[in-house]
This record gives C-alpha cells, sequence and structure tokens, in this order.
C-alpha cells in the first residue's frame, strides 16, 4: 500500500453514493455540491468540491467499474472539514508517485484527474495498492461551530427529502458554473494585462532614471578629473615660487647681506611663516590630487617603531617651542618591526602631533605605540581643548575646520586630518578619534605590521 497522509481524526458519516452505474458519478457531484450549500459555501467552493469529488468518482469507475463515495464530517483541531472519501476495489495505480509529483498522465487523463482534485482541496489523502484504492478530498467548513452527529444527522434528513436534479439539471448547472469561471479568468487575464502594461512602463522609467544616473555619474567623474588635474597643475605651479620665498626669507633673516632692523625682521618672519603656510597647504593640496588621481604608489620597507620615532623627535624639537607643553615619545619596551611605508606612516602622525601641539596651551603630547596582534597601534594624546561630539566626524571631511577663538586664531587648511584618513586606507588600516571638550583629544592610526603585495595599492 502507498499512502500520502495519516488518518483523519474523530469521524461523523453524511450519506453515502454507490458507483455502480454511469449516472452514479453524476449523482455523486449532486450530492457534494448539495452537502456544500447546506454547510454554508460559497458557489465557487460548492463548484470546486463537486469537481474534485465527480472527477474521482469518474476515475473509480472507470478503471474498477465499481466504488462507492462516502461524505462525512471530521474535526481537525478547532476547525471542521467536509470529507468525501471515494473507494474502489481496482488493480491500484502503478505510477501513483509520478502521477503525485505531476510526471504521469494515463491516456484516458487519470492523472490530471487526481492531481485536479489535489488542487481543489484543502486536504488530500491516497491511499493504493493491489487490492484497491482510496482518495480522500477536503474543504474547511468556514466560520462554523464544530459539527457534532446531532447537526450530522439533521443534514442527512435533509438531504434525503430532497430529490436529486436531473443529470440535464446537473449540466446546466456546470455549464453555468464553467461559464462564470470563465468570465473570472477573463476578467484576471484583463487585471494582468494592465498590471503588465503598468510594470512595462514603470520598467521604462526606471531604464531612463538609470540612464540619466549613469549620464550624471560620468560627468561627476569628468568634473573629479578636471579637478584633480587642476589642484594637481595649481600645487606644482606654486611650489617652486613658495620655495623661493622661504629660502629668501631664510637669507635675509640669517643677516648674509646685512643687518636688518627690527621692523624689517618681523616683517620677514610674517613673509616666512604664511609662505610655509601655503607651502604646507600646497602640498597637502597635492597629495590629495595624486591619491583621487590613483597616482601614489605604496613603497613597503623594513623599520622600527623606535627609528621612526626618533626621525619625529628631531623632526619637531625645534618646533615643540611653548615651555608648558612637554612632547614625549614613548618608546614600546620590546622592538616592534614593520613592513610598510615609513614616510606615509611618518606623514599621519605629522599630521597629528602639529595639530596636537597648536591647540594644547598646557599639559602635554604623548606619542605611543602598542602591538595588537598583526597590527600597530599609533596614538597621538594630547591634553588641548579637545573636540565636541557633533565635530568630530566633520574634522575628517576636505576643507573643514571646528569653528572657535582658538581655531581662529592658529591657521589652518583643514586637509591635514582629511589626508591622514585617506593615507590610513591606502596603508590598510584607518583612524579613530576620542576626544572631550576641555580635556583632550585621543587621535590612533591603526595598520597592519606587514603591507602585503595586494593591499600596497595605488591610491
Amino acid at each position: 500500500m502507498m499512502a500520502a497522509s495519516a488518518a483523519p481524526g474523530q469521524s461523523h458519516a453524511i450519506t453515502t453514493v454507490a458507483l455502480t452505474f454511469e449516472h452514479d458519478v453524476v449523482l455523486a457531484r449532486q450530492r457534494a455540491r448539495a452537502i456544500a450549500a447546506q454547510l454554508g459555501f460559497d458557489a465557487q467552493d460548492q463548484v470546486r468540491f463537486a469537481t474534485a469529488v465527480s472527477e474521482l468518482a469518474r476515475n473509480a469507475f472507470r478503471y474498477a467499474h465499481d466504488g462507492r463515495v462516502a461524505f462525512a464530517i471530521e474535526q481537525e483541531g478547532e476547525r471542521s472539514l467536509l470529507v468525501a472519501r471515494v473507494t474502489d476495489r481496482g488493480p491500484g495505480i502503478p505510477d501513483l508517485q509520478r502521477v503525485l509529483q505531476g510526471l504521469y498522465v494515463s491516456s484516458t487523463g487519470m492523472g490530471i484527474g487526481i492531481m485536479g482534485a489535489r488542487r481543489l482541496s484543502d486536504r488530500f489523502t491516497i491511499d493504493s495498492g493491489p487490492s484497491g484504492t482510496t482518495v480522500a478530498v477536503a474543504r474547511v467548513i468556514a466560520h462554523a461551530p464544530p459539527l457534532g452527529a446531532a447537526e450530522v444527522r439533521a443534514l442527512s434528513d435533509v438531504l434525503l427529502r430532497e430529490a436529486p436534479p436531473s443529470a440535464e439539471t446537473e449540466l446546466q448547472r456546470a455549464t453555468t458554473a464553467l461559464v462564470a469561471a470563465l468570465d473570472t479568468v477573463h476578467q484576471r487575464e484583463t487585471e494582468i494585462e494592465r498590471l503588465t502594461q503598468e510594470l512595462a512602463e514603470t520598467n521604462r522609467g526606471v531604464v531612463a532614471l538609470y540612464a540619466e544616473l549613469d549620464d550624471r555619474a560620468q560627468e561627476l567623474r569628468r568634473l573629479s578629473e578636471v579637478k584633480t588635474r587642476f589642484l594637481s597643475d595649481v600645487s606644482h605651479e606654486l611650489r617652486t615660487p613658495l620655495s623661493s620665498m622661504v629660502n629668501l626669507c631664510r637669507i635675509l633673516l640669517s643677516h648674509v647681506d646685512g643687518p636688518l632692523s627690527f621692523e624689517q625682521g618681523k616683517q620677514v618672519g610674517l613673509i616666512q611663516r604664511s609662505a610655509e603656510w601655503l607651502t604646507e597647504m600646497v602640498s597637502d593640496l597635492l597629495d590629495i590630487a595624486k591619491i583621487e588621481a590613483g597616482k601614489v604608489e605604496m613603497r613597503p620597507d623594513a623599520f622600527t617603531v623606535a627609528g621612526l620615532f626618533a626621525a619625529l623627535r628631531g623632526m619637531f624639537r625645534p618646533l615643540a617651542t611653548n615651555e608648558q607643553v612637554a612632547l614625549v615619545f614613548d618608546d614600546p619596551a620590546e622592538s616592534i618591526m614593520l613592513y610598510t611605508d615609513e614616510q606615509r606612516i611618518g606623514q599621519v602622525l605629522r599630521n597629528f602631533v602639529s595639530n596636537a601641539l597648536k591647540f594644547t596651551a598646557q599639559g602635554e603630547v604623548r606619542i605611543t605605540a602598542q602591538a595588537e596582534g598583526e597590527t600597530v597601534r599609533f596614538t597621538v594624546a594630547d591634553t588641548g581643548i579637545g573636540i565636541a561630539p557633533a565635530d568630530q566626524q566633520r574634522i575628517f571631511e576636505d576643507f573643514t575646520q571646528v569653528d572657535g577663538p582658538i581655531q581662529r586664531r592658529v591657521r589652518g587648511t583643514g586637509l591635514g586630518l582629511p589626508l591622514t584618513r585617506k593615507l590610513a586606507a591606502l596603508l590598510g588600516g584607518s583612524v579613530a578619534l576620542q576626544s572631550e571638550p576641555g580635556v583632550g583629544s585621543r587621535f590612533s592610526l591603526v595598520v597592519p605590521r606587514e603591507l602585503r603585495p595586494g593591499e600596497a595599492a595605488r591610491g
């Protein structure tokens, strides 16, 4: 025996139709419709249940020449079901599994009948073997309390009192139901066609929008390339005269060509500081332009943190002119070896230290390094004015500076911190900031200890 589901629960029999003659198939359909109508099924559900029963009854009569259809009410948890169980004593269905999978249809259409009944049912079971076949189809009785034996007997009495309609009447009903179904299908096809047209129009709009976005993106890329070339060209053109200005100021301040008056020395010093500030801005602009153009190449080499700190210590010693601020480089207790671009890491740390010295009136600026597995964390901590939480992301945007009395007094380009973030990304790492106004700031750079070939990408 082959089974498709478990046995049903509590059952109350309604009536039985014997499938002895061909017109009994029509009688089974009539009974199915009448019972469904008495139980409150709408017209479409009546047709569905009656069609499923008649298909199975026709199969039983055609292949077994005998059988019966038993109607019953079954309880399944909190819901009631109308069940029709079609039984025959035929040879069984040898290709049952293929039929249930929709892979087999006999020349007489048996597979279509079984699959059609299955689709029209809320619950479907089938047992088939050499001694016969039993197929049960069920529909849920909606909006109905559990039905007991008394209610089922009353339903049986009503059916007994009603004379079944003639075959011609049943055929007329079936034809009417078919026409209604075809009309419903036509309405749905019309709605589907309308929705398809709307979808096609929407798709055309989306395609046009994507085309416009693509044009805008190409234009933005072109403008970005123009901006990058402009910054690069201007930076190169400005570097030479600015370098000349700085060098001439140094010569004048060294009194090689004779002494300067106090006021002359003051003015030349102002010119020198302005030229140096412009040179710094031009250098930052040029670096950003190179990164955006993809022309910055990482040059990894082996070095130690102690060696890097020694170079930075010597570079910043002349710049740490405020005696109330201590510049402290904490060499790590154990040697930390890296294989990456030392120049670019130094450039990031120089930006961090320069900012810390600018905005720290007293206390200290401390630079540390710590190995963390396969990465190294560099930290520049100061006891300066700090940065408000609302500004801690903004300061990493190009040309952005926090407004304040000290910021207005201390010159800046608004390019140093954005540049550090871009350089950190090229190094395969990241930058981070922790700050509290009035307490100080901690800028961190985390980079891999080894810059692998795949990570040493051009900017």
